[in-house]
């Protein structure tokens, strides 16, 4: 990765003096005998370094991780930083060492990724009041001076796609499975619910989703506690699982993880099987290429643009102290488009979802009205 860094060209000016001649003699110029001098050269942007800590899933995720470095990215190009830097975390007990390590070097603004770097989080926040923080996927209450929370309301976008789900589906199954159960997962499946049980209402069928049931959000199908957003392996196993149970649609909310079912996903497809996935946090029919015959859609975070946002914040002073939430009224949270499968989706569909949108916009369609 390299980093670009705006420079700003200056301008000169050069004046120029005229005098006058007599009432009966034509006005002649004179030439300024020295040139004036150049304007002073427009300030350089004030120095602001802004560095960024993952989660354990890493770099390369095609989701939430890689997402939030193009937010440190696009900031970059922005001007509202003029240097960024990242440090990947291997395990949790990286998240301390990697905020300490990041203070050390000089970091004026510190994103840190991941429900489960909240405590480290704020304990660097703490010690550190002066250097502003912003954390993906976690949100303190009350807020805490220095950091911004960004969290999204994927429950919401979940819905749409949990609509979307019902409506292509042949079987009339989908399947889901999370990383870890922890709100940032388990609110997606809160919104593939309640999209499916609103769908069902509205065209009387019967689809179910396996896989989770709101009234158990700690037993659904997880993947394993000590690698739940890398086990590509369990991806393929999981979704493999599903289209046996008959579910013609998989859902992985578990970061790179769902790599893995993508695969199963397109193994099945040269089979002959018609079978789909819906990714999760980032388009990922763009960010996860080779998949680009299995992803119907994403159920999207904007992940990039919140980061970016809370780092012009901080470049222009503001430490903290508040707490965003993307949802879809402010565009913080949807489904990305259909892309090469758009023919799956018709028209009747379609009307279905723009409907259930702009209910969930104002407020007259709520995801936990379908949850009981």
């Amino acid at each position: 990765m390299s980093n670009r860094m705006l420079t700003l060209a200056a301008s000169a000016a050069i004046l120029f003096a005229a005098c006058g001649g007599g009432a009966t003699a034509a006005p002649s110029a004179a030439p300024a005998t020295e040139a004036a001098s150049a304007a002073a050269p427009t300030a350089a942007p004030a120095a602001f370094k802004a560095c960024l800590v993952t989660d354990t899933g890493g770099l390369g995720d095609k989701g939430f991780n890689d997402n939030a470095l193009k937010g440190l990215q696009d900031a970059l190009a922005a001007g509202s930083a003029t240097e960024i830097k990242n440090l990947e975390s291997k395990k949790d007990a990286d998240y301390t060492s990697n905020i300490d390590a990041l203070v050390a070097d000089g970091c004026q603004q510190i994103t840190t990724v991941g429900f489960n770097m909240g405590d480290a989080t704020k304990a660097g926040a703490t010690a550190n009041p002066t250097i502003a923080f912003s954390i993906v996927d976690f949100a303190y209450d009350p807020a805490i001076p220095n950091v911004t929370g960004i969290v999204f309301a994927t429950e919401q976008a979940g819905m749409l796609a949990g609509y979307l789900a019902a409506g292509v589906s042949a079987t009339g199954k989908i399947g889901t499975f999370g990383g870890l159960p922890i709100p940032p997962v388990t609110d997606f499946m809160d919104g593939l619910w309640a999209g499916i049980k609103y769908y069902n209402q509205e065209k009387g069928t019967k689809v179910t989703l396996l896989g989770y049931d709101p009234a158990n959000k700690t037993g659904g199908v997880l993947a394993p506690a000590d690698n739940p957003w890398g086990n590509t392996d369990f991806g393929n196993q999981q979704a493999q699982a599903f289209f046996q149970e008959g579910a013609d649609i998989v859902i992985p909310i578990a970061g790179g993880t769902g790599i893995g079912s993508f695969t199963a996903a397109k193994q099945a497809q040269a089979q002959g099987k018609k079978v789909y996935a819906i990714g999760v946090d980032t388009d990922q029919y763009i960010t996860a290429a080779g998949f680009e015959n299995v992803i119907l859609t994403s159920i999207q975070k904007i992940i990039d643009k919140a980061v970016a946002d809370a780092i012009k914040g901080a470049a222009a002073g503001t430490l903290g102290g508040t707490n965003y939430v993307g949802t879809i009224a402010n565009g913080g949270v949807n489904i990305a488009p259909f892309h090469d499968l758009s023919n799956l989706v018709s028209a009747d569909l379609q009307s279905g979802l723009d409907a259930l949108r702009g209910k969930i916009a104002d407020g007259s369609v709520k995801v936990a009205d379908y949850l009981k």
